[in-house]
């Protein structure tokens, strides 16, 4: 997608210089043509190939952790705790790597990557114009739908007596999956704990 982008770019940029240059071009209906190209069709598709480049690349693992006040999260996923739950998704590869905080922190909607772009920009919004919380926190509670868009129907999850016991309640959001399984980042209590990073591993 980005040698597309840089020749969208390129062109716009060589076809404006060239109406500068020359005003005649813009006669006649190729200088019409021409005009549109340049200063509207153009830079309106450079712009959308843009956007959308950068929205892909918001989703990465690599992007989130970027932030300063994002390391001890990413901090979090190397812990040596099988009850750590962000831990055992990266580390198991239940999650893939490169998106391990997308994944999980968006919703399972129609609109889902939007609104957890929306999340995103105000996170940045408060982290340069306001103050964040301490420690972070989500706008909203935690929603089971995202756990349950990967385990629900998961043989590890359906074997269970104590899923198939509250499995309305689950799917309701009744109750929550962080009733039991409650240590999620956990950031402050992570100096001393040992940590695995995928250069450990064999």
């Amino acid at each position: 997608m980005r040698p597309i982008l840089l020749l969208l770019i390129l062109l716009a940029v060589m076809l404006s210089t060239a109406l500068i240059a020359r005003p005649s071009l813009t006669t006649g209906i190729r200088g019409r043509v021409i005009t549109f190209l340049a200063l509207f069709l153009l830079p309106v598709l450079s712009l959308a190939f843009g956007a959308n480049l950068h929205l892909e690349k918001s989703k990465t693992t690599e992007f989130c952790l970027s932030c300063h006040v994002m390391e001890p999260y990413g901090e979090s996923l190397g812990v040596e705790d099988q009850d750590y739950l962000p831990a055992v998704h990266f580390q198991n590869g239940l999650v893939p790597r490169d998106r391990v905080c997308f994944s999980c922190h968006t919703q399972y909607t129609m609109y889902g990557d939007l609104q957890a772009k929306v999340t995103g920009v105000k996170h940045l919004w408060v982290n340069y114009f306001g103050t964040p919380a301490e420690p972070l926190a989500l706008y909203q509670p935690f929603r089971n739908r995202e756990c349950l868009h990967c385990h629900g129907g998961a043989r590890s999850f359906e074997e269970s007596e104590l899923h198939l016991d509250i499995k309305g309640e689950l799917v309701s959001n009744e109750t929550s999956c962080l009733e039991c399984h409650e240590l999620i980042h956990s950031v402050g209590e992570l100096d001393g704990l040992e940590k695995w990073s995928l250069e450990d591993s064999p």
